[in-house]
């Protein structure tokens, strides 16, 4: 087994390559989710009834109920009850499952946010907008756009934190994390097993991402003061 010492770079490595797969679902989640949950939120919003009440009914469902059940049902169902096993069954079939679970699950949840930040700015700014001549779209990305950004930071930041711990979750599906990549020395893996230490060290990795993202994110909300 060695020491901790000759174990260490090995796990290190280990652990790299589990985070750079973290890091992978938690960027292509955020760049699909952000503009689907900006969609689904006019979806809510709109004056088509049907398309209206389809969409609360699925923010609905997808909110309450767990992420981990989304993964199983979306990546078991069309293999176990179509006869159609669309993801395969290799790591990129896994990820591209986790990034659709998370993807639509946290679609959902910024949609929310989005429609809160929309419905929050005043009524008389977009009616000054029509009274000048400008369209609804102009209304929209010069008026309401920046406002709204301002006023759905702070809940987006807590989403976007959530987000990174929330990808732990794509283990259940064997997808190989860092959390995977940790409890994998547990078991038996690469001449290592019976420790535990190299799952607990997995927090420093989160720890740090999301203190980089913490203080991304808090210089955004400081450029956008001029709103207040």
């Amino acid at each position: 087994m060695g020491t901790i010492l000759e174990q260490f770079p090995i796990v290190i490595k280990a652990l790299n390559v589990g985070f750079l797969q973290t890091l992978k679902l938690f960027f292509v989640t955020l760049l699909g989710a952000v503009p689907l949950g900006l969609l689904i939120s006019l979806g809510t919003q709109s004056r088509f009834k049907p398309l209206k009440g389809l969409l609360k009914i699925i923010i609905w469902i997808i909110r309450g109920t767990p992420l981990m059940i989304q993964l199983l049902i979306i990546y078991y169902f069309p293999g176990l009850v179509l006869g159609n096993a669309i993801w395969g069954g290799d790591e990129s079939g896994r990820f591209a499952a986790s990034a659709v679970a998370f993807i639509i699950n946290y679609a959902c949840y910024f949609s929310e946010i989005f429609r809160g930040g929309m419905i929050s700015i005043p009524v008389g700014q977009q009616e000054a907008g029509m009274v000048l001549g400008m369209s609804k779209t102009q209304i929209f990305f010069r008026i309401k756009l920046l406002q709204m950004i301002k006023r759905i930071l702070p809940p987006m930041t807590n989403e976007i934190l959530t987000l990174v711990k929330d990808t732990s979750l794509a283990r259940i599906i064997a997808l190989q994390e860092v959390i995977w990549a940790g409890q994998a020395f547990m078991k038996g893996s690469q001449g290592i097993s019976g420790v535990i230490w190299p799952l607990f060290f997995t927090g420093v990795y989160y720890l740090i991402c999301n203190g980089i993202l913490t203080l991304v994110l808090g210089g955004c909300e400081k450029k956008l003061e001029f709103f207040r």
